[in-house]
């Protein structure tokens, strides 16, 4: 199977499948006499799980991990789901800190008066002036 074939199975552009090979993250594949690679089902599979796993938030080497355990007949199904547990807990907090950037952002926006003038308590809170009364209550709200 070729390359672009491959694509189309696993829906990963030509690109990224050269660079998960480039990487080793896949098993590298055969060489045609011309010099092309031949890809076997067993790519697909690795190229799909790192297409799923990387759309779930997986970095490219917790990806690597987890190839080396889609290859592993020993593997437990414990050691994969806790380390699921442990993506999904690093996710949760990242929500939260992308909430609080939220709240700070509208908080700072509902400062400014957004006209034609150059007072802007946004730029004088971002930079730490203390220009404006917003300033003041932003930095009680970030204690």
């Amino acid at each position: 199977m070729n390359i672009s074939d491959v694509a189309k199975k696993t829906g990963l552009t030509s690109k990224a499948i050269r660079f998960y090979e480039e990487k080793g993250l896949i098993t590298v594949p055969m060489r045609s006499g011309n010099g092309y690679r031949s890809y076997a089902p067993k790519h697909i599979e690795e190229l799909t799980l790192l297409r799923q796993a990387r759309l779930v938030g997986f970095s490219l080497e917790e990806c690597q991990e987890l190839v080396a355990l889609f290859h592993n007949p020993d593997r437990h199904s414990a050691d994969v789901k806790a380390r699921t547990l442990k993506k999904a807990a690093e996710i949760a907090r990242h929500i939260e800190e992308l909430k609080e950037m939220h709240q700070r952002l509208m908080t700072l926006a509902e400062s400014c008066p957004g006209d034609e003038g150059a007072n802007c308590p946004i730029i004088d809170n971002l930079s730490g002036g203390c220009h404006s009364s917003s300033s003041s209550l932003l930095k009680a709200q970030q204690r």
